[in-house]
């Protein structure tokens, strides 16, 4: 559920946004926590809370617990490592809730949870499938089918 933000709400969104990218990178030292890309914020209308969505950008880890699983699939290794760091950044919250305290203007900084995204995976699946459908559609349809259409400016 997105609700509309005032632009005052969306500027805090956006300031945050930026902020937690820069912090999760350089101040979180959980071995958890890998390529982490913030995708969106979705703050509640008094600030007080924020939903951060975030996508997994690496999906090759050395964690022990993971290696262990060798005869897992591979989209339940990087299951496993979107809850691994989904699960570290929401224990981290605390913590990043205040670096921002120090670094945003703000009289009080929303409390943070952390939630996967899954819509850019979601849209590479579907690109697929899209890709897959226009060639099966080319591989049915003869040649001489596009020869006679012709475009006319």
């Amino acid at each position: 559920m997105v609700t509309e933000l005032s632009s005052r709400g969306q500027r805090v969104a956006d300031q945050i946004q930026r902020e937690l990218a820069t912090l999760i990178q350089l101040e979180v030292r959980d071995p958890r926590v890998g390529m982490v890309s913030i995708t969106g914020i979705d703050l509640s209308r008094d600030l007080a809370h924020a939903k951060v969505f975030i996508t997994v950008l690496d999906t090759v880890t050395t964690n022990g617990a993971i290696a262990n699983l060798i005869s897992a699939e591979e989209d339940d290794l990087d299951l496993i490592q979107v809850q691994d760091n989904v699960k570290a950044l929401n224990k981290a919250a605390g913590f990043l809730r205040s670096l921002l305290s120090k670094r945003l203007a703000l009289r009080a900084v929303p409390k943070l949870r952390f939630f996967y995204d899954a819509s850019i995976e979601n849209g590479q699946r579907l690109s697929g499938l899209i890709d897959d459908a226009l060639t099966a559609d080319q591989e049915q349809r003869p040649a001489s089918d596009f020869e006679n259409f012709r475009i006319e400016d």
